[in-house]
């Protein structure tokens, strides 16, 4: 049995008001905004408030035959498509899995997952009610895929809502938005997310939360991870760094590539584009946004550069994202990238020679 998915606290009044025109709805909907302030809930939560046959403030009410279903997971008139990956991040094992467990999961929305919609789109919804199809993440279909649904987009059948969720428009093909009605959702409000994350079991609220961007589902999941909201090897990185003040001395990162052997390069990465943000903000004159309790030594070593070379740098570490999952050397990756990162903090005097 799994739980009957409810919208988040900063979700409801947006729902609520959205939901209020369902005779009227559009059958398809581009769920977007940032990542981690929780799109997949609020999709998954209104399937449930679509089918149910007696919501409650336009929240599924839980008790009835549809709800029941859906708890039990078996709706017969709802499908949920997203890559088996996902799937088993999620804790679901399918049939596609099991048969593959020796395989690497797809992360793609495969052509045949959408195809397989065929035959459920030419069955009557059950109680002649709402037939919902939740696709997330919208991005993750290929080119074959999204054109295999663009297909049904063009002549929805009757009854049926396409909810898709994505944190990225624009790698959408154009004529797929151009099928759906947009739905932003919005960042929550700082408090009322640290409020949440409190009440989740997480200590230092304020502070995952900044290391998330202010998205509460992604700073629940860092904090989950057993590190502090500034990783400790980051931390040293930085102090090393803001105390050497010279970006040819290697012991300001051999120590963290140390530290760093064996973890997953995609979420060291993720951290370091982070870092590098918040250097560029306050090479302006601005407050860093992930890492505030780290803005002296920022400062010191934004001192030191430009913010065309802490620029350059979010840009290259951004395309080492293309490449984390399948280094040469994972070794010799994270001192390349990490010398790379010591080189563009190093001093103004030495930046027109690098």
């Amino acid at each position: 049995m799994s739980t009957l998915a409810q919208f988040l606290p900063w979700q409801q009044t947006l729902a609520a008001e959205w939901l209020g025109e369902r005779e009227r709805f559009a059958h398809a909907w581009l769920i977007h905004g940032l990542a981690g302030i929780g799109k997949r809930s609020f999709a998954l939560a209104a399937a449930a408030a679509l089918l149910c046959e007696d919501p409650q403030q336009g929240q599924a009410c839980g008790a009835c035959q549809a709800c029941r279903w859906l708890t039990s997971g078996n709706h017969p008139d709802f499908r949920r498509v997203r890559p088996e990956a996902v799937a088993v991040e999620e804790g679901e094992v399918t049939e596609e899995s099991s048969t593959q467990a020796k395989k690497n999961p797809s992360r793609e929305i495969r052509v045949e997952q959408i195809r397989a919609l065929s035959g459920w789109f030419n069955t009557a919804t059950h109680r002649g009610g709402w037939r919902v199809a939740v696709i997330y993440p919208a991005q993750a279909m290929n080119h074959i895929t999204a054109n295999a649904l663009l297909k049904v987009l063009e002549e929805p059948p009757p009854r049926t809502v396409f909810l898709l969720t994505t944190d990225a428009p624009d790698l959408l093909l154009p004529t797929i938005i151009s099928r759906c009605r947009r739905l932003p959702l919005p960042v929550p409000a700082f408090d009322e997310a640290a409020d949440w994350l409190r009440n989740e079991g997480v200590k230092q609220p304020a502070d995952w939360l900044a290391a998330a961007g202010g998205a509460p589902l992604r700073a629940l999941q860092l904090s989950q991870t057993g590190e502090a909201p500034c990783p400790a090897w980051l931390q040293g990185f930085l102090g090393a760094l803001a105390a050497k003040g010279d970006h040819t001395d290697n012991s300001a990162w051999l120590a963290t590539a140390d530290a760093l052997d064996g973890t997953d390069p995609a979420l060291w990465l993720d951290t370091l584009q982070r870092l590098f943000v918040d250097l560029s903000l306050v090479a302006v004159g601005a407050s860093p946004r992930y890492f505030p309790a780290q803005a002296h030594a920022m400062q010191t070593i934004a001192g030191r550069t430009t913010p065309a070379m802490l620029s350059a740098a979010v840009k290259w570490l951004t395309e080492q994202r293309a490449i984390a999952g399948h280094p040469l050397s994972p070794k010799l990756f994270i001192h390349s990238v990490l010398q790379r990162c010591a080189l563009a903090c190093g001093s103004r005097a030495s930046a027109g020679s690098t």
